[in-house]
């Protein structure tokens, strides 16, 4: 299993870099950043910083979206970091939340981040495509450049062209029971698609709080059950609760949204986020990893047998170097020394 860490481009931007440095320091090989332009700092500026302040670390946003930027801008940005880096970008992407919300822009159609996982991956890596209507290819691509594109999402149709088009597969919880359904609702469709399921990287993304203070642990992560909600939220409105078939979404992801009110971007992705006062305790146990660095291990050497290649720990609470420490002193010191686990 790898490990990566979620961090969010708060000012100063020098505390991301460093924050990096010393993850990538405790044996994190990927390095993720929120991509929300108007909430946090523009993240494509920082990571030039934190690629040259790294020796080996993976880098790229979790998650961009198709909305706020040309397909094509997004595309040099990536080529010309990874021209410049050496092939040590990732693309993390999705349909847009807060950074589309926030504007007053809803998310991105499916469709439409089919076009442009399709546009960016094929520009970043020297392909012609069609661009606007018309062939484009970025002519300065250098031979071998490489982009993978992971896309993040939960609804059935989401999973679907994860497993179709995607290199790989970002679940933002880690729920053992949702990463059952979500890994197998993506491996049968690379199937259904020829392609092979082993190909596409499964990633689980959660808040991890290593400590002994459990009411004060769900209290620093009760965001994170907020900022699913959002997601959660259109899946209802689209597939409704508790329906069966090809497009029924289970209840373990949806029932505890039945009290969410209005949800304040303001505050997004905060300890403390008061639009996720309605997330139960049960559900930050269950999204989340808590408690001391064994209760971490047992959760993922779970989550690994189901089939997560990577864990990324978001770090937005009260102990975020302390966990980081953590993590690298007892956590991924103990995953790749436990049998039957990916390393």
């Amino acid at each position: 299993m790898e490990f990566g860490v979620v961090l969010q481009p708060n000012p100063p931007s020098t505390g991301v870099v460093a924050l990096m440095k010393r993850a990538e320091a405790a044996g994190f090989g990927y390095g993720w950043t929120f991509d929300s332009h108007v909430l946090w700092q523009e993240t494509f500026v920082i990571y030039p910083r934190i690629l040259a302040e790294t020796s080996a670390m993976i880098v790229g946003p979790m998650v961009t979206n198709p909305g706020t930027r040309d397909w094509s801008v997004i595309a040099s940005m990536f080529a010309t970091l990874s021209d410049t880096y050496g092939n040590r970008m990732v693309c993390g992407i999705g349909r847009g939340d807060s950074a589309r919300r926030y504007i007053g822009q809803p998310p991105v159609s499916l469709a439409t981040l089919s076009a442009a996982m399709t546009v960016i991956k094929g520009l970043a890596e020297g392909r012609e495509v069609i661009h606007h209507g018309q062939p484009l290819r970025i002519p300065w691509i250098s031979p071998g450049a490489s982009l993978p594109v992971w896309m993040a999402g939960y609804g059935p149709k989401a999973l679907r062209l994860a497993g179709e088009q995607a290199d790989g597969f970002i679940l933002q919880t880690a729920d053992p029971d949702i990463a059952r359904w979500t890994f197998g609702a993506v491996r049968q469709a690379a199937l259904d698609a020829g392609r092979d399921p082993a190909s596409i990287t499964l990633c689980v993304a959660a808040p991890a709080y290593v400590g002994t203070d459990l009411a004060h642990q769900r209290d620093q992560l009760r965001w994170f059950g907020g900022m699913v909600g959002n997601h959660v939220a259109d899946l209802v409105a689209r597939y409704g609760t508790g329906g069966a078939g090809e497009n029924a979404v289970p209840r373990a992801l949806t029932d505890y949204i039945a009290g969410r009110e209005a949800y304040d971007y303001r505050h997004h992705g905060r300890a403390g986020n008061p639009s996720a006062d309605f997330v139960p305790d049960e559900i930050v146990d269950r999204f989340c990893l808590l408690g001391p660095a064994p209760a971490h291990i047992e959760r993922l050497r779970e989550l690994a047998d189901i089939g997560a290649d990577q864990f990324a720990v978001y770090l937005m609470h009260d102990a975020d170097e302390a966990t980081l420490d953590a993590y690298g002193d007892e956590v991924i010191p103990a995953l790749t020394r436990l049998p039957g686990v990916r390393t």
